[in-house]
């Protein structure tokens, strides 16, 4: 092997010696994708203990309009609805069948948390499950800190409109969002209840209604409830029961729709449920009704 042979190769092992990584290197990180306009807001603990992270989302267009402010959709069980809400919200203003609106996702704060115990303290208004009095049923006490500390946190730290302001969640926080209606009606313009857990308490919620219409109280706003169409047929019979109720009432300050997602269950109707309750809440303020004019 001649002298020029032998540099040619070890110039060449050389470079592969930089250019091909060990056998156990650790793989390249690559950066995480986020959502753009998306923000995690860390509220400071209660007095109940609880510490609220809020995932907020501002519309394409906030930071080029100072002077604009926007509806609010605030949705329970942030960590799974927000992405639900944030991608529904793209679809519907692309269309021009909602306007912009400030997504605020309630979660919590903390790495690894069980979101089944978290969640049940405080979107249901009874005890249920077991585990005791603190286990379950204080969702007055989170519409209390959602009134007095949320509200008013993203109202100061955002161009938020406090007279567009909606309420939506799935399942217990279905339930949540009704509940909150009837307890502190007019706190929001719009509710959705996608798969709302009525049948709790033994249709607790139904009684509550009862008591409420009684005190000759009425609703102001619009509603839009749904429940999947292949729900197991005792949960599913919860969202009927109350459909049925408030078909009855007519109440005559309340828009109130109600659908079927046909061939659906609990988590997959849930997409489609946002869709339309969004549309409906929103279709006094949408930019365009209708069909689609050619472009």
């Amino acid at each position: 092997m001649n002298l020029r042979t032998y540099s040619l190769l070890f110039a060449a092992s050389a470079w592969l010696a930089v250019a091909a990584p060990a056998a156990d290197a650790a793989p390249a990180a690559f950066p995480a994708f986020t959502l753009p306009g998306s923000q995690l807001r860390d509220l400071p603990r209660n007095a109940a203990g609880r510490q609220y992270q809020l995932h907020i989302g501002l519309p394409a267009s906030y930071a080029a309009n100072p002077d604009r402010r926007y509806p609010v959709v605030y949705v329970t069980d942030g960590y799974w609805d927000f992405a639900k809400m944030y991608a529904n919200r793209e679809a519907l203003t692309y269309d021009k069948v909602a306007p912009e609106f400030i997504i605020v996702g309630l979660g919590y704060v903390g790495e690894a948390l069980d979101y089944g115990n978290l969640r049940r303290w405080e979107l249901s208004p009874v005890p249920f499950g077991g585990g005791g009095p603190e286990a379950s049923g204080h969702a007055a006490d989170f519409l209390r800190t959602i009134k007095t500390e949320i509200i008013p946190f993203v109202e100061r730290e955002y161009r938020a409109d406090s007279a567009h302001r909606i309420l939506a969640g799935a399942s217990l926080g279905g339930l949540f969002t009704l509940y909150s209606m009837y307890a502190e009606p007019g706190l929001f313009e719009g509710y959705i209840a996608a798969t709302p857990a009525v049948v709790l308490g033994d249709d607790w919620l139904l009684g509550f209604e009862e008591a409420f219409v009684k005190a000759g109280k009425t609703l102001r706003g619009r509603l839009f409830v749904s429940t999947g169409g292949n729900e197991a047929p005792g949960f599913m019979g919860g969202a009927l029961r109350y459909n049925a109720r408030v078909s009855s009432r007519k109440y005559e300050g309340l828009a109130y729709q109600f659908r079927i997602i046909e061939g659906e269950r609990h988590a997959g109707m849930q997409i489609e449920s946002y869709v339309r309750g969004l549309r409906f809440v929103f279709a006094p303020l949408a930019p365009e009704s209708g069909p689609a004019a050619d472009r």
